[in-house]
């Protein structure tokens, strides 16, 4: 029978492993809820049951790393994909043969520096979130004896873009860009100007974007239902949404909807109307390119005077006009597709914390003798 104790504000277990009439106890710690502690300890007595039990695991942590990906992210988008092999090709490069189970925090932490010596914060976050997952995964379940991550600190050599590089900050200029894409739609390449347009006042990801088919356009209530994606890198046709609250409907200015309104009236042939609408013109069964829309966009903000961004920075530029409008953040969660309101607020840290002191200056004078 486990032993289920609290220590300080969490729970942690201790269960009982006679190993030749020698009991070396399994504990484990860090649970938010005694729930949990009792799940996890639950399974470790299952295991025990099953003879199936192991404390550390003896294979290469590259293989072990490529085994989880595979057994544990399968499901998720190619583009995540891509940037989960991108980090096992970074684990094989380091640590070669090195078995898991002799991994120390002192080996991840110096793993994290090496990596962190040339690159930016957000980078060595990326892979530490992949291989620190990995890791904390193989503890729960045994297969190492220490959960190694616990402690660990990101360095970079540089911080990366900086946050207001990756948007438009200030208002007037996106309210002139968004004023010049307006008036200015068949001075573009195509339908690039719309597609941009679009980007501003919806704030989706770039394969949202490409992803759309008239179908998805509610001009009765004007909705946009965001339902797929396109698989630009690859031209390989349509594709699932990065997560579950990708799925979403969201309103549209009226504005721009009695644009995409003529637009789709004019598609009369059936056919074209189940296709994506921001197709190539040089080649009509593929999207614009991500590197296309960009030079695009550069072309439309150095005319305007405005300093370059991508086109992934309408979607930050889009959740900033928001923020500094005073909608909720809950409501920008939703509306941007993240899985969790954190991840909102992570992204948009810097924004949050200037409000919050616009907040403050409001608070202090609320009452006045």
């Amino acid at each position: 029978m486990a032993s289920i104790t609290k220590r300080g504000k969490s729970w942690s277990y201790t269960v009982s492993n006679y190993v030749d009439g020698v009991n070396k106890q399994i504990k484990k710690g860090g649970f938010r809820t005694k729930r949990e502690a009792e799940i996890a300890a639950a399974a470790i007595e299952a295991q025990k049951g099953e003879g199936s039990l192991k404390l550390n695991s003896a294979i290469p942590i590259a293989t072990y790393f490529e085994r989880w990906i595979k057994a544990y992210k399968a499901d998720v988008h190619y583009n995540t994909q891509l940037r989960y092999q991108n980090s096992l090709k970074w684990v094989k490069v380091y640590f070669e043969n090195t078995k898991i189970n002799t991994l120390t925090a002192l080996d991840y932490q110096e793993f994290l520096n090496w990596f962190g010596s040339s690159r930016s914060e957000e980078s060595v976050k990326k892979l530490d979130s992949h291989i620190g997952a990995c890791l904390r995964h193989a503890h729960d379940v045994g297969d190492i004896r220490y959960n190694i991550t616990r402690g660990r600190k990101i360095q970079a050599s540089h911080t990366g873009k900086r946050a207001h590089d990756k948007y438009i900050a200030n208002h007037k200029d996106a309210q002139k860009l968004y004023s010049y894409l307006y008036h200015h739609l068949e001075d573009g390449f195509g339908l690039i100007h719309h597609l941009l347009l679009l980007a501003l006042v919806t704030g989706l990801r770039f394969q949202e974007l490409l992803g759309l088919t008239p179908n998805d356009f509610d001009f009765n209530d004007n909705t946009l239902d965001i339902n797929k994606s396109w698989d630009y890198k690859q031209q390989s046709g349509f594709d699932k949404l990065k997560n579950e609250a990708s799925y979403r409907k969201i309103t549209i200015d009226p504005n721009v909807m009695v644009i995409f309104k003529e637009l789709i009236d004019a598609i009369t042939n059936q056919r074209l109307r189940k296709m994506i609408i921001f197709r190539s013109p040089h080649h009509p069964t593929d999207s614009f390119t991500n590197e296309g829309t960009n030079k695009a966009l550069r072309k439309v903000l150095n005319e305007l005077g405005i300093d370059p961004i991508t086109v992934h920075g309408l979607r930050h530029t889009h959740a900033s006009e928001l923020l500094y409008a005073g909608v909720s953040i809950q409501y920008i969660s939703k509306r941007l597709g993240h899985s969790d309101i954190q991840t909102t607020l992570n992204t948009y840290t810097h924004i949050v914390k200037e409000l919050e002191a616009q907040n403050d200056a409001v608070t202090v004078q609320l009452f006045t003798p």
